[in-house]
């Protein structure tokens, strides 16, 4: 359904307006605080933020991102945490229309903005957004009226060699003696993971079109296969190199997203995370121990899947035939 221009500025300012409490939850989550008393205030004078302050990204602008109180400088990271979110919601409409599916997945997009932020800032995932977000996906995929044994199979089928193939491929480029960091273990995964994800694509349709059994698949492998591969490494180099908060978040994605997406999603993370590490200790003249937060990259890989997903497996499918003929 086409909608007249100015509707797709209501999801924005709609989204723009749930960025601003993301923020609150941004701030205060890791803190074990409440996101709902006190009002939102100015952390240094306390300064209770009237109506008019706290319009999204334009009472930023307005007040040149200095506290009206103290005149403290507020982070910019508030006007793009709105901006983005905004943003989000506007081409979650675009895509999917007034459409239940919208609705989830504006839920699924949310959790991962508070996440990619909290992740960055105080390298944690915290349990509160990923545990119930695993609930919900799975509860959102009971509404899709569709049960394929071909489909719930393949995808036990698919799930179990995806972990097979990172468990062989971890041990195989892990078996010498020096530790290798987690930027090589974002390497490894981005290798490991490009064969399930192009299996996956030949089993089952993408999302929003997948049932119960495929919520619940994408929670047993997207759990499942980081769990391996965290306890492998743990094993092998005697140290963890992934936390359990990006194993909560990899199975609350294959909640709402299904098994299929998450080959992709690995094998999309850990290639952007790969690039931006390595740019990162090239520039900062850093070694190969150096720690990134995962989860900000699975949260890219995400939303590239329900964007742009199909596009890009079928341009590579393509790619490989063409280059093969």
């Amino acid at each position: 359904m086409t909608y007249p221009l100015v509707v797709y500025l209501i999801p924005f300012v709609f989204g723009a307006v749930v960025g601003s409490f993301l923020n609150v939850c941004i701030y205060r989550v890791p803190k074990d605080e409440s996101v709902v008393f006190p009002p939102s205030h100015c952390p240094r004078c306390d300064y209770r933020i009237r109506w008019y302050d706290n319009i999204p990204i334009v009472s930023y602008l307005l007040l040149r991102g200095n506290c009206r109180s103290c005149g403290c400088r507020i982070s910019p990271l508030y006007p793009l945490v709105e901006l983005l979110n905004g943003l989000l919601t506007m081409f979650l409409f675009l895509r999917f229309g007034a459409t239940p599916t919208f609705l989830v997945l504006f839920l699924f997009c949310a959790a991962l903005v508070v996440i990619t932020f909290i992740d960055l800032e105080h390298q944690i995932i915290p349990d509160v957004i990923s545990v119930p977000g695993i609930l919900v996906g799975y509860l959102a995929s009971l509404f899709v009226p569709v049960f394929s044994y071909r489909v719930f199979l393949s995808g036990i089928t698919t799930g179990f060699g995806t972990l097979l193939i990172l468990l062989a491929g971890y041990r195989w480029l892990t078996r010498r003696e020096d530790e290798p960091g987690v930027l090589k273990e974002l390497v490894q995964l981005s290798l490991f993971a490009a064969p399930a994800a192009l299996a996956a694509w030949h089993y089952a349709p993408l999302f929003p079109f997948h049932s119960w059994a495929d919520s619940l698949s994408g929670i047993l492998v997207g759990g499942g296969s980081l769990l391996l591969v965290a306890s492998a490494y743990a094993a092998i180099a005697g140290r963890e190199g992934m936390g359990g908060g990006d194993i909560k978040l990899l199975a609350m994605m294959g909640a709402f997203l299904g098994w299929r997406a998450i080959p992709f999603i690995v094998f999309a993370g850990s290639l952007v995370g790969s690039v931006i590490g390595i740019t990162v200790m090239v520039l900062q003249k850093k070694d190969s121990k150096l720690a990134l937060p995962f989860g900000p990259f699975l949260a890219f890989g995400a939303v590239l899947y329900i964007f742009f997903g199909r596009q890009i497996i079928h341009w590579y499918l393509h790619l490989g035939g063409a280059s093969g003929g």
